[in-house]
């Protein structure tokens, strides 16, 4: 059939891959796709040269730096070509992140391209993985899963019951403190202040024992002995972690040589993964094995579950192979993006002296006798509202990554430009959040903006810690929990003060990092 020439053009274009440049010529309001500026590369052959050492004047470690220099070059929308034919847009503006994130398309779920080799690594181990697991996976695959991974994790009172254990554990550590500082004699003076050169290893194995005593019940007795030599179960586990999130990035962007050979990072990542896969393996083995020699009790759920593996294991949805999967990302996930935003939250406490001050008489209201006082569900929730603010100031300054990662759905108009379906799209929460434009005094930490009397207004979609929607943190409610505990129990028993260099900047890998010790300064209070 022959047809008119205008239409036989329209046909050869989208027959070639021309349906971006059809978006800029086909619609009036709005400008193409070829059009939203941005980095290209030589002749458009990709950028990814510039994040390579020596020649490069980016840095996968330095994102945040790499995100600020784009925003101040090119503006709230930029278009970068990594290599030919992989793009990503990063969004600055709330309202284009909005229109992305609250994107609700009937029968589709939320995408994104990430821990691509962490997929590779599973899929090629299908006798031990059903799937790569909620990182990786996308469409109903992931919903199925994820549908029944949050039953024990979504709801308050399910994380509420969690309470009296993380308080009980983070009680011991606190006390753990001064004989740790004294220890190390590192007392400074005859004014009872100690100084700690690096707070952060203790802080990783707090939360390191607090994830496997709720996820498997299992104390691992973290700062005994045995377990603080390097090699021990503990050490390991946390070098694993950080491993393998350290590779992400590297692997994520660029022409991904590692599907046809393995390369170092890909290398580096599949060891640290065989050894937390180890580890998960045997924790949910113990597990079952406790539950098969009480078959009856399990499926009358008498017991009454102590971790969330229990509550998994009696739920007939998931398969052996989902639990596995689901440890192993908690032994990912759960131990470092805690940790490094205690460790941010402590830095901008132990510079300002008024915010720390405050959150200290609201944790001595709550803990009058913090030896014999516990921390109950109701005081949390109605109580520890500047300690909420702080712990989300905190966010807005330091996140736990640069923003949230979507693959598009379908055509949207971003910025004025327009999109098509399948871009890859990443928002600048951290750079936008660090912006006059959305913030009074936007480089000062203030909790006080968060606070009910004194809340400035704010678009919801700038500080997103944990993502949002459905893609958002399956332990959100869990971290924040273990989190606003470790600080009304630490600033109740101890006055600190920032020890380090200032400022302290953040090593973007995958989940953003402090550059240096958590060098801080401790002055035991009166109990």
């Amino acid at each position: 059939m022959n047809l008119p020439r205008g239409q036989l053009i329209t046909k050869l274009l989208r027959s070639a891959g021309g349906q971006k440049y059809l978006l800029s010529t086909e619609t009036g309001g709005t400008k193409g796709f070829d059009e939203i500026p941005g980095p290209r590369g030589p002749l458009g052959l990709g950028n990814l040269y510039q994040y390579l050492p020596v020649v490069g004047r980016y840095s996968f470690d330095e994102l945040h730096r790499s995100g600020a220099d784009k925003y101040a070059r090119y503006g709230p929308i930029v278009r970068e070509t990594m290599v030919p034919g992989q793009d990503v847009v990063w969004l600055y503006d709330p309202a284009d992140i909005a229109t992305v994130l609250d994107d609700r398309t009937p029968g589709i779920y939320p995408s994104r391209r990430s821990h691509t080799a962490l997929e590779k690594y599973r899929k090629d181990r299908p006798n031990v993985y059903r799937t790569a697991g909620l990182l990786p996976t996308n469409g109903i695959e992931w919903w199925k899963i994820r549908s029944e991974l949050q039953k024990g994790l979504s709801s308050p009172q399910s994380v509420r019951n969690f309470l009296p254990a993380t308080d009980k554990i983070t009680k011991e550590f606190v006390a753990r403190i001064k004989p740790m500082l004294e220890s190390q004699t590192s007392k400074t003076q005859d004014d009872g202040v100690f100084l700690m050169e690096d707070f952060m290893p203790p802080i990783s194995r707090l939360n390191l024992e607090l994830i496997c005593l709720l996820a498997f019940d299992v104390r691992l007795d973290s700062f005994s002995e045995e377990q603080m030599q390097p090699h021990s179960l503990s050490s390991r586990l946390m070098e694993s972690a950080e491993t393998t999130n350290s590779c992400i990035l590297p692997t994520d962007q660029g022409f991904q040589l590692w599907r046809y050979f393995e390369t170092p990072a890909y290398r580096r990542l599949r060891k640290a993964q065989q050894f937390m896969e180890k580890t998960a393996v045997e924790l949910v083995s113990e597990k079952l094995l406790y539950f098969n020699e009480d078959q009856q009790r399990l499926a009358s759920g008498e017991h009454g579950s102590k971790s969330l593996m229990e509550e998994y294991l009696r739920n007939p949805n998931l398969e052996l192979n989902d639990i596995i999967g689901m440890a192993a990302d908690l032994l990912l996930a759960g131990v470092h993006t805690t940790s490094y935003t205690t460790a941010f939250a402590l830095y901008h406490l132990g510079q300002n002296v008024s915010a720390q001050e405050r959150l200290y008489q609201e944790a001595k209201a709550i803990l009058p006798d913090p030896r014999r006082d516990r921390i109950g569900a109701a005081t949390l929730g109605s109580e520890a509202s500047y300690c909420r603010a702080v712990l989300k100031e905190t966010f807005r300054l330091n996140p736990i990554s640069i923003g949230v990662g979507r693959i598009l759905n379908r055509d949207h108009v971003l910025g004025g430009y327009q999109v098509p379906r399948g871009t890859v799209v990443v928002t600048q929460n951290m750079i936008s959040c660090r912006q006059e434009t959305y913030f009074r005094d936007a480089a000062q930490f203030i909790p006080e903006r968060w606070v009910r009397e004194t809340r400035e207004p704010v678009s919801p979609h700038l500080v997103l810690p944990f993502g949002h929607g459905m893609r958002s943190c399956i332990a959100r409610r869990l971290a924040e929990q273990s989190m606003l505990v470790l600080l009304l129990r630490l600033i109740r028993s101890f006055e600190i003060e920032w020890a380090g260099t200032v400022p302290m900047d953040v090593k973007t890998k995958l989940i953003n990092q402090p550059d240096q010790p958590i060098r801080l300064r401790f002055k035991p209070r009166s109990q």
